[in-house]
């Protein structure tokens, strides 16, 4: 039995799809249909139901799969258990983070895993909507907020706490706030993926009872992603409340001013999330090693 048939079955039963596997394995669709029909052939049952407009997997494709996982991450295992000190770690690494932490806080550092691990090649996607680690083929994710409950193994890395920040052009049309009261004359910017207005409004803790709470506020704009709700506040569209390390380079720069900062929204919980506790890859085990240490000194620990 192959491990490259191996391999390649398992991607296409987590896409559900030949093309994609393909496309993310980088070989011809040709390939990856041989190497499962020899797959099927060598095994003498079926793994997987195919048709015109869908993939999955049999009875006997299930239970190929969970064992199929498990033996390719022993064998990756067992190729590097003498290489560290030689050629080193091996292969392709996909890895999602938001906007905000790839830009400011990986990418700046990545030469330095990259120099320590020269063979590996990685493959970083940066979006604000949420990717299905499993279905779209990566090793881990840093997720930024509270976690749906999706069977993924989660590592807590800290809190990333938050700050609120205008344009000078903004407050110096509309005043600057002293108080919650204050803000009855101001606007915000409003992040919602949906775009939807509902949610909008100021958060902040409520310093009786020790919890975080809304203040309608009024807003005329709503974006939906990390940099356009930063160049809204440059733009002077209103005050926004954002993760902290995201502005640092702005307030230094003076294109964001800082503002209430004894008033700020909930602090989101960082999380790195991968989808097997067993058996992990050691890239993997590298590259979450690597990351907790580079994110986490810009988080508070809850």
């Amino acid at each position: 039995m192959h491990f490259d048939e191996l391999r390649i079955f398992a991607r296409v039963a987590d896409l559900a799809s030949f093309s994609r596997a393909a496309e993310q394995l980088g070989v011809a669709k040709g390939h990856v249909s041989n190497s499962v029909q020899q797959l099927e052939a060598r095994l003498g049952t079926r793994l997987l139901h195919r048709t015109t407009r869908s993939v999955r997997l049999t009875e006997d494709g299930m239970r190929f799969l969970e064992r199929c996982k498990e033996l390719l991450a022993e064998a990756e295992q067992l190729n590097a258990m003498f290489r560290p000190s030689a050629t080193g770690l091996t292969g392709r690494l996909r890895i999602d983070l938001p906007n905000i932490i790839a830009r400011d806080i990986v990418i700046p550092r990545l030469p330095e895993f990259l120099d320590a691990h020269p063979l590996l090649e990685v493959g970083i996607s940066t979006t604000d909507r949420r990717v299905d680690l499993v279905q779209e083929g990566f090793d881990c994710v840093l997720r930024i907020g509270t976690l749906e409950d999706s069977g993924l193994v989660a590592r807590p890395l800290g809190e990333m706490p938050m700050v609120n920040a205008a344009s000078p052009a903004y407050l110096a049309a509309h005043g600057v706030p002293q108080t919650l009261a204050d803000l009855a004359r101001h606007r915000i910017v409003h992040y919602a993926p949906s775009l939807s207005a509902q949610g909008a409004g100021w958060e902040y803790l409520d310093r009786a009872d020790k919890r975080y709470k809304l203040l309608p506020v009024a807003t005329t704009v709503a974006v939906n992603g990390t940099d356009a709700y930063q160049a809204a506040a440059i733009a002077g569209l209103g005050i926004i409340q954002a993760p902290a390390p995201g502005l640092q380079r702005l307030f230094a720069d003076g294109v964001l001013v800082s503002v209430l900062p004894d008033r700020t929204a909930r602090p989101l919980p960082v999380s790195l999330l991968f989808a097997n506790r067993r058996q992990v890859a050691p890239r993997v085990q590298a590259v979450m090693a690597w990351l907790s240490a580079v994110v986490t000194p810009y988080l508070s620990q809850a």
